[in-house]
Formats: C-alpha cells, sequence, structure tokens
C-alpha cells in the first residue's frame, strides 16, 4: 500500500530515530472511505468536536480487510460493505499516555468502499459512548472546515484530527478531483 504520509507528534520530534522504537507500542488501524457524491460517512465526536473517518484497531487474527469490515458495521451500521479497494498508508508516532509504553507507533490503512445507503443499528463500545461519538453524513469540505476550526481554536482537540485533516483533503483531492483552499487563521477565528 503506498504510503500517504508519515508523521512524528511535536512532542516526540526532540528524539533520534532509533529512540522512536523504544518502548514503543505498535498499532495497526483500518478505515473507512465511504463517498456519496461529495458527502463522506464519518464519526462526529462530540468530545473532542471532530470528525474522523470510521474504523480503528485491528484485532489479533484479523487481517486489515476484516478489520476494516468489523469496525465500520460496529462504529457505523453499514451493511453490505463491498467493493473494497487500497487508498493509502498514513503512518504516525504519538505519545502513549498508559502504562507500559513511552510511544505509539501507528500505521493507519485506509480504503475506499460501497456500502448499502441505510445504515444499520451501532455496536460502539462503551467509551465511543462516553465520548459522543456517532456516524454521520456529512459534505466532505464542511468537515475539513469543521476540523480546520476545532485544529485553530479548540483546547479539547484529541491527537488524531490532524491525521484525519489530511486524509480528508487527500480524499478531496485525489478522489473527487477539488483542491481544499487553505483558510487564513482569521477566517478560521471568525467562524467561531
Amino acid at each position: 500500500m503506498r504510503l500517504l504520509k508519515a508523521t512524528v507528534h511535536p512532542d516526540l520530534q526532540h528524539l533520534e530515530t532509533s529512540e522512536l522504537h523504544r518502548n514503543t507500542f505498535h498499532r495497526k488501524a483500518a478505515r473507512g472511505i465511504i463517498l456519496n457524491g461529495e458527502n463522506i460517512l464519518m464519526l462526529y465526536t462530540e468530545r473532542y468536536h471532530d470528525y474522523t473517518l470510521p474504523g480503528g484497531g485491528i484485532d489479533e487474527g484479523e487481517d486489515a480487510i476484516e478489520g476494516l469490515v468489523r469496525e465500520l458495521e460496529e462504529e457505523t451500521g453499514a451493511q453490505n460493505i463491498r467493493d473494497i479497494r487500497e487508498f493509502g498508508l498514513y503512518e504516525e508516532y504519538r505519545p502513549w499516555y498508559k502504562p507500559d509504553f513511552d510511544i505509539m507507533h501507528m500505521h493507519s490503512y485506509c480504503y475506499v468502499c460501497t456500502i448499502d445507503e441505510k445504515l444499520g443499528d451501532t455496536k460502539l463500545e462503551d467509551y465511543e459512548v462516553k465520548n459522543g461519538m456517532k456516524p454521520v453524513w456529512i459534505s466532505i469540505f464542511d468537515a475539513i472546515a469543521h476540523n480546520e476550526h476545532t485544529i485553530a481554536n479548540s483546547e479539547k482537540k484529541g491527537m488524531s484530527i490532524e491525521r484525519e485533516t489530511f486524509l480528508l483533503k487527500t480524499i478531496a483531492a485525489e478522489l473527487l478531483g477539488k483542491a481544499v483552499p487553505k483558510a487564513s487563521p482569521l477566517e478560521l477565528k471568525a467562524a467561531s
């Protein structure tokens, strides 16, 4: 799968490359890109006030496609997931704030797919419910603008929002053929 981007969280940028691999937790995730015209199926999370692609960790014994299908069914109620094709890989190193490890090295495998229009019931995990996560169809351009506003103005933003916004812009450019103009800091402030 082609590499879309590799990033190191700002809190880790002072480390040498060899240090990024010490005491590191490795996580593989699968993320779904589901478009209907310019609308995209996203997860809105109230706690972080952001939009993210549906998907998540690949379980032991699963391959990326199996993990993708399971996560889409659980998080969005997606049905009849089909026409799955590779889009790209986003690699990141970020702080890990739990015992046993200092750094998380995550590979997010992104896939374009098609689903039935009608969504079924979700099977969200407790923390997802507590965070106010819900599946929504939204204009990809509105999701990008919303996330950019959150990045510029929110203290409670999560660590994944920069990845998600990069992916949304890449999807818009490559799959819809539309570049996203960069909003100025004044425009982002005015939107609040």
